[in-house]
């Protein structure tokens, strides 16, 4: 008995040295880490443009999240990018880091670079460019709402398990902004101490949700999803893992309604986890054709 004892006695004491020695080693990390310089290739991205054979195409954007890379570009996106250009639609793939020529990291992305691809894209004789549509999906909603909420050019926004602020890069120190404009770094919700504990373990929800318990930080990093200058969709995962994307939603709901917002605005909660709205782009359809097509937004009308 008196072995086993000191058996627990050591094993906590060892246990107890590891996470000493974890968090002070992410405080190191944290210490170290360059948050003045700007990341190499800050403000470039890369797209790729899809189009059917119609004229008068309005133009869909759209954002992968932190996964990195053109998502949209791929071969799994290919079917609903596919459907989307069926029905009168030009598509724009964008990779906004960790692609050739791109930022590495989701840190500190400049919201002008993005924006310069989109009127790139949007001049193609083919293109509506007075008809735009963002759709990411997490981080990159978190993407699309800013755009939308900094730049009067874009007509509609839809967010897939969207966060209703700006939060930090994903980098090791995590303690740079995901997003800049006009050079500086957007006000964004830090990360406390107290989620040092589910970072180690890898749970990203309560990360999120310890980051979101500073109510003041998240007032200032808002998004000012208000002054988007059009119809917004948010697709929210009831069971999100990832962060808690329906209170968010919600959020940003809360927020439309409180400034009087005059656009049509839906949240659709799809039960599941932070990939089940995937399976419901029907809604993403069903929206555009509502709002946009038949929508009489200035600008925009039935794909040709």
């Amino acid at each position: 008995m008196t072995k086993a004892i000191k058996l627990m006695k050591w094993s906590g004491i060892g246990l107890f040295g590891l996470i000493v020695l974890a968090v002070s080693f992410y405080a190191y990390l944290v210490h170290s880490f360059d948050d003045r310089t700007l990341p190499e290739n800050h403000g470039k991205v890369n797209t790729e443009l899809f189009l059917g054979d119609g004229i008068n195409q309005p133009l869909i954007v759209g954002f992968g999240g932190s996964e990195g890379g053109n998502a949209w570009a791929s071969d799994f996106w290919k079917g609903q990018r596919d459907s989307f250009i069926s029905q009168g639609y030009s598509f724009l793939a964008v990779a906004y880091f960790g692609e050739e020529g791109t930022p590495q990291n989701l840190d500190r992305i400049d919201l002008g670079g993005v924006h310069r691809a989109i009127r790139e894209a949007a001049a193609d004789p083919s293109v509506n460019g007075e008809c735009v549509i963002l759709i990411g999906g997490s981080k990159g909603a978190e993407l699309a709402l800013l755009l939308g909420s900094q730049y009067s050019d874009i007509d509609a926004v839809v967010g897939i398990v969207p966060g209703n602020a700006v939060f930090p890069a994903l980098t090791i120190a995590m303690n740079t902004p995901s997003f800049t404009s006009n050079g500086e770094n957007l006000p964004f919700v830090p990360v406390p101490w107290s989620a040092t504990w589910p970072l180690i373990k890898g749970d990203l929800r309560a990360v999120w949700e310890e980051m979101l318990k500073n109510q003041s930080a998240v007032e200032r990093a808002s998004i000012e999803v208000e002054k988007i200058n059009g119809p917004v969709l948010f697709l929210s995962a009831t069971k999100d893992e990832f962060w808690p994307s329906t209170q968010m939603s919600a959020a940003m709901e809360q927020r439309l309604a409180e400034n009087g917002f005059s656009y049509p605005a839906e949240h659709v909660a799809i039960e599941g986890g932070h990939a089940a709205p995937i399976d419901h782009f029907d809604e993403v359809e069903r929206f555009l054709v509502t709002n946009v097509q038949q929508g009489n937004l200035a600008g925009c009308s039935e794909p040709s």
